[in-house]
Formats: C-alpha cells, structure tokens, sequence
C-alpha cells in the first residue's frame, strides 16, 4: 500500500469509527506568531484540546503537511525529514484509552497490513513525587489487543531510556514502561515543566522493528523501542489527556478526558514495505529515481545528497504551493534556504543545469489528492522555484568566476579569508558555499581561513559604525527640513509597497537626501506599471488626509508581537525602541520602529512621484522618488 492509499484509508478508517473529516491546516499559520511552521498534526487543535468546543463535534480526524526545520541538520539519514504528514484523530472528551488503543491495532495490522509480531509499544512507568500511578491500564489494554493478535505479549519495566540502551529486548516483550521523558504528553514537556492549568498526560507510543540486523550495539547500545538506531521506529503517537497541573504544582484528574493520536504517513509508509528508509516510499522514491537519472549517479553511493534534494524540493514545493515567495525574511528565508540547499547538493552530484522544473512536476503529482484550500497556488509553485534556482545559479557561477580569477592571482594558488569575504561581500558567495567548492576543486586554503574571514568581517562592521557617526539613523544625509520630509515620504512608500505588492516586503536599506529618496526593498519579481501607480498614488492619498505622526518608546517584543511595528533588524535593535505612527492609532497607514526625524503631519511633505524603479541586487528591488 502506498502513502496516498494509507493516507485515505485512514480517513476512511475514521470516518466510519464516527469521525468528522476536517481539513488540514496551512503551512504556515496566519494568526500563530510562536512559530513559523506548522509543526505537529495536533497544533491547529490545540484550542479544542484545550477546552473549546468544536464546530465539528468531538470526533475528527485529518491528515495535516506539517514542517519543522530543527530537523534540517538530520536530514540524510534514513528517516529524518524536514516536512511531513500527520495522520491524526481526536476525541474530545468523548472516547478514551480503550476504544483508542484497540482501533489503531487494527488500522495497522488488519488496513496496512503490518505483521503484529513486529509491534511495539510504550507506557508511562507512572510518578511517585505527584502521585501520578503506572498506566496499568493501558498496558492492560495493549496486553489484550496482542492476545486476540495471537501473541502473548510481556511487559518490560525500563524506566529511563538509557537503562533499556543496556538490557535490550527479551523474549516476548511487546510492551515497555518509560519515565516522562518518553510517555508523559505536555505542552511543556516532562510533568516538571508542565504549565500550571494545562492538560496533559501519559502517552502510548507504537514502534515498528525492522529487525535485529538493523541495530549497532556498538554506536546505540542494544536496541530497544525509545532507542537510537534503524531497528525501532516510531510510527505513531496516543496521547491521553487525563490530567490537569493546579495552581500549587500537584495535578488532578480532568473530567472530560482527551485522546490526541498522531501517526507519521511516512513511517507507517515505510514499515508497510519493511523499509527502515522512508526515501524508498512512494512519496519520496520517485523523486530520487529522477535524481539518478538527471545526474547520472546511484541512490546508493549518494544517499545523503540525494535525500537532502528530495526532501527540501518537497518542502519546498508544499511552501510554494500554499503562496509563500522565497525572501530574506523569516518564513521566506526559509523557503530561501531549502531551495538553495538543495542546489548546493545538486552540484556536488554534478548536477550544473537547471533541475528544478524536471522535480517538482513529480511532487506535485504525489500530492494531487492534498485539498486546494492547503494548495491555494499550485500553478505558481514551479514557476517560483524556477526563477529562484536560476537567480541563485547566477550567484554561484558569478562567484564562481571570481574565486577562480583569485587562484590565478595567487603565486601558490592558496586562497585567503579575506579573499573568501570578498566573494560573499561583493558577489553575494556564501562563506559555506565557498568553503565546499574549494574543497571539491582541491584548492589550497590558508591555515588561518576562517580567523580572516572573521576579522574581515569584524572590520566591515567597524567600518560601517564610523561612516554611521554623525547621520541621523535610517540613512539620511542630514536632519535638514527637506530631509525629514523624504525620511517620512519613505516610511509611507514601504507601507505603500506592503499594502498593493506584497504584505511581506521589508525594508533592506534606505538613501535619503535633500534632493531624493532611496528605498530598497525584497521582491521577486520588477514592478509592473500598475503597482507602481498604485504605490504612488496610495502614498499621496496619506500625504493629502493630513494624517498626524506620533511616536512613543516601547520594549522590543511589546513593538514586535503586540503592535505589529514593522522592522527589519530586530536582532539587532536595543531593548527599547522608538516607534513612530502615522495616521489613525487603531488602523494606521504605518507603524515602524525607527530612530527618527519626522514631519509631525503628513500634510507638509508635497506631492510624491516615483521616479525610477529598477533592482538592487538577486531578489531586491530600488525605488528612486522625489517630492515636487
């Protein structure tokens, strides 16, 4: 059965147990500022788990694309992967542990078809300090679903994972009790961290053994469910919200009980084919079969490039696909950086042409069966990536051009640190990127490479603090009357930009002077005519409603999380910041953190023309204006 089927007879599966199909959340989640991605199936419920009643009622089920980029360094083993699909199916306060329990046994071993034999399972060993008891009860449960399996499944007490690193499995031993750091659910992790007033409770994990010639004693210790290595892995998750922490620490018993079940498509994809590689399933295996073909190398002997390209031109197929733009700007860096990850790895397989749009017509396939309310924009996706492979190549081969013309240069054919700041100062060459080809091309570099890179850098920045003294902040050549009036004529232009191009446009640097202003900004594409007209007029429209300019002094994350001030350094800003507001303080036409000086009412500032529009650099564009 392929992940496509497991993924609809799941729902299927649900549906006639009770369950309202719901549909999976986006991505990205519009109104949820603690994280960028969707991360977990039961996220978007987390309002319902926490008490909210649902329009849908109290059994649903989905399957949610979920993303976490913690991950990204993993990926190139056998099953670690930045994007994801969670099976999922909730009871909110209606069933418990033993309709739960009993349902999933079946949908693996009786809808997927898994050997039983190779099932294992986890319960919490209980708490003695909160007087949290050992989940007898659902090991009681799983003991009883394994016998009507036909297997008399024993249990095995382990406490710590590390403990079980050294006794393995025994014979017959299908059900393993861990401590919280294993089996205990909260939105703060182990019962310690538990928040006060929060749900929580002990979880049931589910393992599939791939078989003992899978695990290595000697790097993970002996194998056992909750350890390291290819032999277990975990396929999906029960957790059972049975308690909740009071105001003094200690925890009582919730009256309506949860069940928050998440099972990982791909994994239970790859267990239905015995495969401890979740790259041989069909949702990734046709991708690296094209992979092969385009460079012309095996899976085999290149398998973390491989699945690194795989994995990445998925995730960042599903981004584009749902409307986001590659950027330099949280969720759009990140986008940024899966694609261009996956064309580093694509050069070292050889790969020097442009690939992308041979890929992403495979993952689109895969994922036709996804509901167009995830995949908003699926016509734009290849076009995106297209475009951001081909600004990207440019970069790569530009800087390529240069670190060769340096090695020329050097009688020893060595390269320097500074030699290699240059190339990401001056031809946007990271400092990484750098590093690998020089590598790959068997060039010499200095013994001390990475101490002038960094004191290059560190001398840029000195460089840059000394030409800021004396200037007001914001890039302005003086505080001069006619100045002030172009710093706020700027302010609106970006605001303009934001509300008709692109609500994620950030300012990436600004010129101001008596005689002009310069704005540069991120954007993917040269603005149309149109747009510009609608920037130009939109900005006059605040010039001529007079609109008053405040500004007040906040704490950072107050400005950030609570205003929604735009700003485009936060890393970089003090504690407290200077927020400046133009127009109505509940709907203003700008609100931005800055340093100041201002007309105090946009009526003074005369009539805005846009004068050039033009780019910048790969991925920035430039805005050149005057005030007539």
């Amino acid at each position: 059965m392929n992940a496509s089927e497991i993924r609809k007879k799941f729902l299927e599966f649900q549906e006639k147990r009770g369950h309202k199909v719901i549909s999976p959340a986006p991505l990205v989640l519009e109104n949820d500022p603690t994280t960028l991605f969707t991360g977990s199936g039961m996220q978007p419920l987390l309002p319902y788990l926490l008490g909210k009643p649902h329009k849908d009622g109290k059994r649903l089920t989905d399957s949610q694309p979920s993303m976490r980029l913690q991950d990204i360094e993993d990926v190139g083993d056998p099953r670690h992967t930045t994007v994801f699909e969670m099976l999922g199916n909730w009871s909110l306060g209606d069933y418990f542990k033993k309709e739960q329990i009993p349902a999933f046994f079946e949908f693996l071993t009786e809808v997927v078809g898994l050997d039983p034999n190779k099932i294992y399972v986890t319960c919490f060993i209980g708490n003695e300090k909160y007087g949290i008891p050992k989940d007898e009860e659902a090991a009681k449960i799983w003991q009883e679903v394994f016998k009507k399996a036909g297997i008399d499944a024993k249990i095995a007490e382990i406490g710590s994972a590390e403990n079980g690193d050294k006794r393995g499995v025994k014979e017959g031993e299908h059900i393993f009790f861990y401590d919280d750091k294993e089996n205990w659910w909260s939105r703060g992790g182990g019962i310690e961290t538990t928040p006060i007033g929060d749900p929580c409770g002990p979880d049931s994990e589910v393992f599939y053994d791939f078989g003992e010639d899978k695990q290595d004693v000697e790097k993970y210790g002996k194998s056992h469910p909750a350890s390291d290595g290819a032999r277990f892995m975990e396929i999906g998750n029960q957790v059972f919200m049975q308690y909740k922490r009071n105001e003094d620490g200690t925890f009582s018993e919730l009256e309506n009980k949860n069940v928050d079940f998440g099972g990982g498509l791909e994994r239970i994809a790859a267990a239905s084919i015995d495969s401890f590689d979740v790259f041989k399933i069909s949702l990734l295996k046709p991708i690296v079969d094209k992979i092969e073909v385009i460079s012309g190398k095996s899976y085999d002997n290149n398998t973390d490039e491989m699945r690194i390209i795989a994995d990445h031109l998925r995730g960042a197929y599903l981004l584009s696909a749902q409307g986001l733009k590659p950027s330099n700007k949280q969720q759009g860096y990140a986008l940024r950086r899966l694609i261009r990850r996956a064309i580093l790895k694509a050069l070292d397989l050889g790969i020097a042409q442009n690939f992308i749009s041979e890929i992403v017509p495979i993952i689109a396939e895969n994922y036709k069966d996804l509901p167009d309310s995830i995949l908003t924009t699926r016509d734009e996706a290849i076009p995106t990536l297209e475009k951001e492979e081909k600004a990207f190549r440019q970069t790569l081969n530009k800087g390529l051009r240069e670190m060769e013309k340096m090695v020329r240069k050097d009688a020893d054919g060595v390269l320097t640190g500074d030699d290699l700041f240059k190339l990401q100062d001056t031809y946007g060459f990271p400092f990484e990127v750098s590093v690998e080809e020089v590598y790959r091309q068997g060039i010499k570099l200095s013994e001390r490479y990475k101490e002038e890179f960094e004191s290059a850098l560190a001398e840029q920045r000195k460089r840059s603090q000394t030409a800021s003294k004396g200037m007001f902040k914001g890039g302005l050549e003086d505080h001069g009357e006619t100045t002030t009036k172009y710093h706020t004529a700027t302010h609106l232009c970006l605001a303009a930009l934001q509300k008709h191009v692109d609500k994620n446009i950030a300012q990436k640097g600004s010129n101001i002077t008596a005689e002009r202003m310069r704005l540069d900004f991120n954007i993917d594409h040269k603005l149309t005519p149109e747009e510009i007209k609608k920037v130009e007029d939109q900005v006059n429209e605040w010039i001529s409603a007079d609109l008053p300019v405040v500004f007040d002094e906040y704490d950072k994350e107050y400005a950030r999380d609570t205003l929604k001030a735009h700003g485009s350094f936060w890393e970089k800003y003090p504690d407290k910041v200077k927020v400046y507001t133009i127009g109505d303080e509940k709907n203003p036409a700008s609100r931005e953190v800055c340093g100041g000086p201002h007309v105090e009412h946009t009526g003074v500032i005369g009539k805005f023309k846009i004068k050039k529009e033009e780019s910048s650099s790969a991925g920035v564009r430039r805005i050149k204006a005057i005030i007539e």
